[in-house]
């Protein structure tokens, strides 16, 4: 045999899609599990021509599933972000996007059982520890993908998956403020350096001499400023106790601006080297905590209301995404849980073949 045949599920979950493995299936260690991930997804071509990933970092995601070791959850989710042309694996982020098709997938590979109409799936983040509920259309028992549900950046509608998250702050990196400040300034720029389900650094799109509407394409022509916001995110993810991030995708980075089109606040999200056509689960999370949050480089850009519960509304490249987030306001912020809709549908399923010099199998 020259090549190895590996189960799969293919899926798109919310704005990202990538294959969804039983973690069984796989190499235990990781670096021989690096090696597959960057032979499946075909990590080392601007297309990915030598796999199935689609040459950009939303289409070069990785789900790994497996009953969890939780007393809680009913899944564990390891997940890894593939770089596009790099050939690198990133275990360190996890991604909230790829989370809305762990509960469908956990169904279809006979990990959990439908329990009615709406089946509920307890899943732990295995990669920062956050603990999740996904609320999954199984109408009869019979998993459902077909639905009214519409999210910005996919077309047409699906079943929705209302996801609860829970234990997000400080989940990377052990704090809600991993510098111990509001702010902090990085080559001149303000930034808030925050982890709320993805440790982040959050500036003001104006100082960086932009709108915070500028399109995706025109962010990504727009060279100048990644340089200067890598250099900043680079400085923050030190500041954060997070060493050498050059090779890492965390800390993500993200801008703020006040709303155009009736929401909260006008995001834009970054991957970090790119612009993402859309927004981050997790990224969300963070970015509505530091617009809910006195003190940090949101102030002044929108009216913050005086409790929680609240619906933020994010203004992103490809529409809006809604936050309720649930929080109490006492001298500090205290995020208790957020919670998004977000919608899946499988793909395709079968067998994704590597090479045997890479990986021989079991």
């Amino acid at each position: 045999m020259t090549q190895t045949g590996i189960p799969y599920v293919f899926m798109r979950g919310g704005t990202s899609r990538g294959p969804y493995f039983n973690r069984k299936d796989l190499p235990e260690d990781r670096e021989t599990l690096a090696q597959v991930l960057i032979a499946a997804v075909g990590s080392g071509h601007p297309i990915n021509i030598d796999g199935i990933g689609g040459g950009v970092a939303v289409t070069t995601k990785v789900a790994m599933l497996s009953p969890s070791e939780d007393d809680w959850a009913d899944v564990d989710y390891f997940f890894a972000q593939v770089s596009v042309e790099d050939r690198l694996v990133d275990f360190k982020p996890t991604c909230g996007n790829i989370l809305s098709g762990v509960g469908p997938a956990a169904i279809e590979m006979g990990l959990i059982t439908p329990t009615g109409d709406e089946t509920e799936v307890k899943i732990r983040a295995v990669n920062t520890g956050a603990k999740v509920l996904a609320r999954v259309q199984t109408p009869g028992g019979v998993l459902r993908y077909d639905g009214d549900a519409e999210i910005a950046g996919v077309p047409g509608t699906a079943a929705p998956i209302a996801l609860s998250f829970m234990g997000v702050v400080g989940s990377s990196t052990g704090a809600f403020l991993p510098t111990g400040n509001l702010r902090d300034t990085f080559d001149g720029i303000e930034v808030t350096c925050m982890d709320v389900a993805m440790p982040m650094a959050i500036a003001r799109a104006a100082d960086f001499g932009l709108t915070g509407h500028e399109t995706v394409q025109e962010l990504d022509d727009n060279r100048d400023f990644f340089a200067r916001m890598e250099a900043v995110r680079r400085q923050a993810g030190a500041a954060m106790g997070m060493g050498d991030v050059t090779d890492s995708v965390t800390p993500k980075f993200g801008l703020l601006a006040p709303a155009r089109n009736g929401g909260t606040i006008a995001t834009r999200y970054f991957m970090p080297w790119t612009t993402h056509p859309s927004m981050a689960v997790t990224g969300s999370q963070c970015l509505a905590s530091c617009a809910l949050t006195p003190g940090t480089v949101a102030d002044g850009l929108l009216e913050r209301p005086p409790s929680g519960p609240a619906n933020v509304v994010l203004e992103h490249a490809s529409g809006t995404i809604e936050v309720l987030v649930d929080f109490e306001m006492g001298q500090d912020f205290t995020l208790n849980s957020a919670g998004l809709l977000r919608t899946a549908r499988k793909l395709a399923d079968g067998l994704i073949y590597v090479p045997s010099t890479v990986w021989k199998g079991q």
